[in-house]
Protein backbone atom coordinates (compact mmCIF):
# COMPACT_ATOMS: atom_id res chain seq x y z
CA UNK A 1 0.00 0.00 0.00
CA UNK A 2 0.51 3.54 -0.35
CA UNK A 3 2.24 5.03 2.98
CA UNK A 4 3.04 9.21 4.00
CA UNK A 5 7.23 8.84 5.25
CA UNK A 6 7.54 12.64 5.74
CA UNK A 7 5.69 16.00 6.34
CA UNK A 8 7.62 19.60 5.14
CA UNK A 9 6.11 22.56 6.16
CA UNK A 10 7.71 25.85 4.97
CA UNK A 11 6.22 29.43 4.33
CA UNK A 12 5.66 30.39 0.87
CA UNK A 13 6.55 34.11 0.92
CA UNK A 14 6.45 35.15 -3.60
CA UNK A 15 9.49 37.80 -3.05
CA UNK A 16 11.24 34.07 -2.50
CA UNK A 17 10.21 32.76 -5.60
CA UNK A 18 11.45 36.33 -7.48
CA UNK A 19 14.66 36.24 -5.87
CA UNK A 20 15.63 32.85 -6.87
CA UNK A 21 14.30 33.71 -10.48
CA UNK A 22 16.18 36.72 -10.38
CA UNK A 23 19.60 35.30 -9.32
CA UNK A 24 19.58 37.11 -5.96
CA UNK A 25 20.29 34.35 -3.79
CA UNK A 26 23.80 35.04 -2.57
CA UNK A 27 22.73 38.60 -2.04
CA UNK A 28 23.34 39.41 1.77
CA UNK A 29 19.68 40.20 2.61
CA UNK A 30 18.94 36.96 1.17
CA UNK A 31 21.69 34.68 1.82
CA UNK A 32 20.50 33.92 5.07
CA UNK A 33 17.38 32.74 4.05
CA UNK A 34 18.05 30.06 1.56
CA UNK A 35 21.17 29.07 3.77
CA UNK A 36 18.37 27.40 5.79
CA UNK A 37 17.11 25.38 2.98
CA UNK A 38 20.96 23.83 2.04
CA UNK A 39 19.73 20.93 3.99
CA UNK A 40 16.68 20.75 2.99
CA UNK A 41 17.65 20.34 -1.01
CA UNK A 42 20.31 17.50 0.20
CA UNK A 43 17.61 15.50 2.63
CA UNK A 44 15.06 16.05 -0.38
CA UNK A 45 17.38 14.38 -2.76
CA UNK A 46 18.40 11.31 -0.38
CA UNK A 47 14.50 10.68 0.19
CA UNK A 48 12.78 11.23 -3.10
CA UNK A 49 9.04 10.61 -2.60
CA UNK A 50 7.09 8.88 -5.71
CA UNK A 51 4.45 11.75 -4.95
CA UNK A 52 3.90 15.04 -2.82
CA UNK A 53 0.83 16.39 -1.25
CA UNK A 54 1.18 19.61 -1.60
CA UNK A 55 -1.39 22.05 0.74
CA UNK A 56 -1.55 25.61 -0.41
CA UNK A 57 -3.39 28.70 -0.58
CA UNK A 58 -4.53 30.13 -4.34
CA UNK A 59 -4.03 33.85 -4.81
CA UNK A 60 -6.26 35.00 -6.65
CA UNK A 61 -5.31 33.12 -9.42
CA UNK A 62 -7.23 29.96 -10.15
CA UNK A 63 -9.98 31.42 -8.15
CA UNK A 64 -11.30 34.63 -7.07
CA UNK A 65 -13.38 36.44 -5.12
CA UNK A 66 -16.76 35.00 -6.98
CA UNK A 67 -15.90 31.62 -6.01
CA UNK A 68 -13.76 29.83 -3.81
CA UNK A 69 -14.10 26.41 -2.49
CA UNK A 70 -12.93 25.73 1.02
CA UNK A 71 -10.66 22.22 0.06
CA UNK A 72 -10.16 21.70 -3.68
CA UNK A 73 -7.81 18.83 -5.37
CA UNK A 74 -5.98 18.95 -8.12
CA UNK A 75 -6.55 15.59 -10.35
CA UNK A 76 -5.50 16.94 -13.77
CA UNK A 77 -2.33 15.14 -15.37
CA UNK A 78 -0.41 18.51 -15.32
CA UNK A 79 -0.62 21.93 -14.03
CA UNK A 80 1.18 25.60 -15.61
CA UNK A 81 2.75 28.18 -13.09
CA UNK A 82 0.06 30.71 -12.59
CA UNK A 83 0.73 34.48 -14.30
CA UNK A 84 0.46 36.31 -11.06
CA UNK A 85 0.34 39.74 -13.02
CA UNK A 86 3.94 39.74 -13.80
CA UNK A 87 4.28 36.68 -16.18
CA UNK A 88 4.51 33.00 -15.02
CA UNK A 89 7.22 32.26 -12.92
CA UNK A 90 10.27 30.51 -15.49
CA UNK A 91 9.49 26.83 -13.23
CA UNK A 92 8.90 23.69 -14.53
CA UNK A 93 5.47 22.43 -15.42
CA UNK A 94 4.03 20.76 -12.23
CA UNK A 95 2.71 17.12 -13.36
CA UNK A 96 0.14 15.64 -11.39
CA UNK A 97 -1.05 12.09 -10.39
CA UNK A 98 -4.43 11.54 -11.32
CA UNK A 99 -4.87 8.31 -10.26
CA UNK A 100 -3.77 8.66 -6.55
CA UNK A 101 -5.35 12.28 -6.48
CA UNK A 102 -9.11 10.44 -7.61
CA UNK A 103 -8.52 8.23 -5.09
CA UNK A 104 -8.18 10.45 -2.41
CA UNK A 105 -10.60 12.60 -3.35
CA UNK A 106 -13.06 9.41 -3.46
CA UNK A 107 -11.55 8.49 -0.22
CA UNK A 108 -12.03 11.76 1.73
CA UNK A 109 -15.23 12.58 0.45
CA UNK A 110 -16.75 8.89 1.87
CA UNK A 111 -15.03 10.12 4.93
CA UNK A 112 -17.32 13.50 5.02
CA UNK A 113 -15.39 15.54 4.19
CA UNK A 114 -16.37 17.71 1.24
CA UNK A 115 -13.63 18.61 -2.12
CA UNK A 116 -13.91 20.24 -4.77
CA UNK A 117 -12.81 18.44 -7.56
CA UNK A 118 -10.30 20.49 -9.68
CA UNK A 119 -9.41 19.18 -13.40
CA UNK A 120 -7.77 21.88 -15.11
CA UNK A 121 -5.78 24.93 -13.06
CA UNK A 122 -2.82 26.76 -12.64
CA UNK A 123 -0.64 27.02 -10.08
CA UNK A 124 0.87 30.49 -8.47
CA UNK A 125 3.97 31.36 -5.66
CA UNK A 126 1.65 29.03 -2.78
CA UNK A 127 2.66 25.97 -4.56
CA UNK A 128 5.71 26.61 -6.54
CA UNK A 129 7.43 28.78 -4.09
CA UNK A 130 7.93 26.08 -1.96
CA UNK A 131 9.07 23.75 -4.80
CA UNK A 132 11.74 25.80 -5.39
CA UNK A 133 12.76 26.21 -2.14
CA UNK A 134 13.06 22.00 -1.55
CA UNK A 135 14.24 21.24 -4.95
CA UNK A 136 16.20 24.30 -6.44
CA UNK A 137 15.83 25.05 -10.03
CA UNK A 138 15.97 21.86 -11.65
CA UNK A 139 14.70 21.41 -15.47
CA UNK A 140 11.51 19.08 -13.98
CA UNK A 141 10.47 18.27 -10.59
CA UNK A 142 11.69 15.76 -9.27
CA UNK A 143 8.17 13.98 -8.83
CA UNK A 144 4.07 14.20 -9.26
CA UNK A 145 2.80 16.72 -7.19
CA UNK A 146 -0.96 16.86 -6.05
CA UNK A 147 -2.16 20.21 -5.59
CA UNK A 148 -4.86 20.89 -2.89
CA UNK A 149 -5.77 24.25 -2.37
CA UNK A 150 -7.34 25.80 0.77
CA UNK A 151 -9.18 28.90 1.48
CA UNK A 152 -7.64 31.30 4.18
CA UNK A 153 -8.30 34.40 1.72
CA UNK A 154 -12.07 34.43 2.05
CA UNK A 155 -13.71 34.19 5.59
CA UNK A 156 -15.25 31.80 7.18
CA UNK A 157 -11.75 29.35 6.76
CA UNK A 158 -11.58 26.41 8.68
CA UNK A 159 -10.59 26.01 11.38
CA UNK A 160 -6.95 24.70 12.93
CA UNK A 161 -9.21 21.33 13.97
CA UNK A 162 -10.94 20.53 10.70
CA UNK A 163 -7.89 20.89 8.91
CA UNK A 164 -6.25 18.51 11.12
CA UNK A 165 -8.97 16.08 11.30
CA UNK A 166 -8.80 16.39 7.34
CA UNK A 167 -5.26 15.33 7.44
CA UNK A 168 -6.50 12.10 9.20
CA UNK A 169 -8.25 11.28 6.59
CA UNK A 170 -5.68 12.05 4.06
CA UNK A 171 -3.67 9.68 5.63
CA UNK A 172 -6.21 6.67 5.68
CA UNK A 173 -6.99 7.61 2.14
CA UNK A 174 -3.38 7.17 1.20
CA UNK A 175 -2.63 4.10 2.91
CA UNK A 176 -5.58 2.30 1.44
CA UNK A 177 -4.35 2.97 -2.55
CA UNK A 178 -3.04 -0.09 -3.71
CA UNK A 179 0.07 0.49 -5.01
CA UNK A 180 3.42 0.83 -3.26
CA UNK A 181 3.97 5.00 -3.35
CA UNK A 182 6.29 6.79 -0.82
CA UNK A 183 4.21 10.07 -0.35
CA UNK A 184 5.05 13.31 1.18
CA UNK A 185 2.71 15.64 2.73
CA UNK A 186 3.68 19.59 2.89
CA UNK A 187 1.95 22.32 4.40
CA UNK A 188 2.41 25.54 3.37
CA UNK A 189 2.30 29.23 4.19
CA UNK A 190 2.34 31.75 6.93
CA UNK A 191 4.13 32.44 9.82
CA UNK A 192 3.11 35.68 10.94
CA UNK A 193 2.85 38.45 8.48
CA UNK A 194 0.08 41.45 7.72
CA UNK A 195 0.18 43.08 4.44
CA UNK A 196 -1.98 45.90 4.99
CA UNK A 197 -3.63 48.24 7.60
CA UNK A 198 -2.29 49.73 11.04
CA UNK A 199 -0.35 46.70 11.71
CA UNK A 200 1.11 45.99 8.41
CA UNK A 201 4.65 44.65 8.42
CA UNK A 202 3.58 42.79 11.94
CA UNK A 203 6.18 39.95 13.13
CA UNK A 204 5.90 37.92 16.15
CA UNK A 205 8.88 35.43 17.09
CA UNK A 206 7.63 34.33 19.65
CA UNK A 207 4.44 33.23 19.32
CA UNK A 208 6.15 31.76 15.62
CA UNK A 209 8.58 29.54 17.46
CA UNK A 210 6.02 28.43 19.96
CA UNK A 211 3.68 27.56 17.33
CA UNK A 212 6.53 25.49 15.74
CA UNK A 213 7.38 23.88 19.23
CA UNK A 214 3.64 22.90 19.27
CA UNK A 215 3.47 21.18 15.77
CA UNK A 216 6.40 18.94 16.80
CA UNK A 217 5.31 18.04 20.45
CA UNK A 218 1.00 18.65 20.73
CA UNK A 219 -0.29 19.19 17.28
CA UNK A 220 -3.76 18.31 18.47
CA UNK A 221 -3.31 21.26 20.89
CA UNK A 222 -1.65 23.60 18.06
CA UNK A 223 -4.54 22.45 15.35
CA UNK A 224 -7.09 24.07 18.91
CA UNK A 225 -5.85 27.50 18.50
CA UNK A 226 -8.90 29.59 17.63
CA UNK A 227 -9.11 31.70 14.50
CA UNK A 228 -8.79 35.05 16.66
CA UNK A 229 -5.20 34.59 18.28
CA UNK A 230 -3.45 34.08 14.52
CA UNK A 231 -5.25 37.61 13.89
CA UNK A 232 -4.06 39.04 17.09
CA UNK A 233 -0.39 37.65 17.47
CA UNK A 234 0.12 36.18 13.65
CA UNK A 235 -1.40 38.97 11.83
CA UNK A 236 -4.00 38.48 9.36
CA UNK A 237 -2.45 36.71 6.59
CA UNK A 238 -0.91 34.20 9.93
CA UNK A 239 -3.82 32.40 9.14
CA UNK A 240 -2.05 30.95 6.13
CA UNK A 241 -0.90 28.50 9.40
CA UNK A 242 -3.74 26.46 9.73
CA UNK A 243 -2.95 24.40 6.55
CA UNK A 244 0.21 23.44 8.46
CA UNK A 245 -2.47 21.05 10.30
CA UNK A 246 -3.78 19.22 7.30
CA UNK A 247 0.31 18.03 6.84
CA UNK A 248 0.22 17.80 10.77
CA UNK A 249 -2.59 15.52 10.93
CA UNK A 250 -1.19 13.01 8.51
CA UNK A 251 1.63 12.01 10.39
CA UNK A 252 2.11 8.24 11.92
CA UNK A 253 1.98 9.75 15.95
CA UNK A 254 -1.53 11.24 15.48
CA UNK A 255 -3.07 7.54 14.46
CA UNK A 256 -1.27 5.99 17.59
CA UNK A 257 2.15 5.77 16.16
CA UNK A 258 5.30 6.90 17.43
CA UNK A 259 6.75 10.43 17.59
CA UNK A 260 8.28 12.01 14.11
CA UNK A 261 12.15 12.89 14.16
CA UNK A 262 12.78 16.24 13.62
CA UNK A 263 14.45 16.29 10.63
CA UNK A 264 15.15 20.07 10.36
CA UNK A 265 14.00 23.28 12.05
CA UNK A 266 14.40 26.61 10.36
CA UNK A 267 13.13 29.83 11.04
CA UNK A 268 14.58 33.13 9.62
CA UNK A 269 12.95 36.96 9.83
CA UNK A 270 12.40 38.85 7.59
CA UNK A 271 11.72 37.60 4.09
CA UNK A 272 9.64 40.26 2.44
CA UNK A 273 8.22 41.97 5.80
CA UNK A 274 6.94 37.69 6.26
CA UNK A 275 8.57 35.61 9.32
CA UNK A 276 9.68 32.25 7.43
CA UNK A 277 8.95 28.81 9.23
CA UNK A 278 10.66 25.21 8.27
CA UNK A 279 10.28 21.81 9.64
CA UNK A 280 11.12 18.86 7.96
CA UNK A 281 9.32 15.94 10.33
CA UNK A 282 9.92 11.72 9.44
CA UNK A 283 7.43 9.29 10.74
CA UNK A 284 10.05 6.87 12.78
Amino acid sequence: MAHISASVFTSHVPAIGAALDLGKTQEPYWQPLFKGYDFSKQWMKDNKPDVVFLVFNDHATAFSLEMIPTFAIGTAAEFQPADEGWGPRPVPKVIGHPDLASHIAQSVIQQDFDLTIVNKMDVDHGLTVPLSLMCGQPEAWPCPVIPFAVNVVQYPVPSGMRCFNLGKAIRKAVESYDADLNVHIWGTGGMSHQLQGPRAGLINKDFDNAFLDQMISDPEGAASIPHINYVREAGSEGIELVMWHIARGAMADVAGGSAPKVAHRFYHVPASNTAVGHLILENT
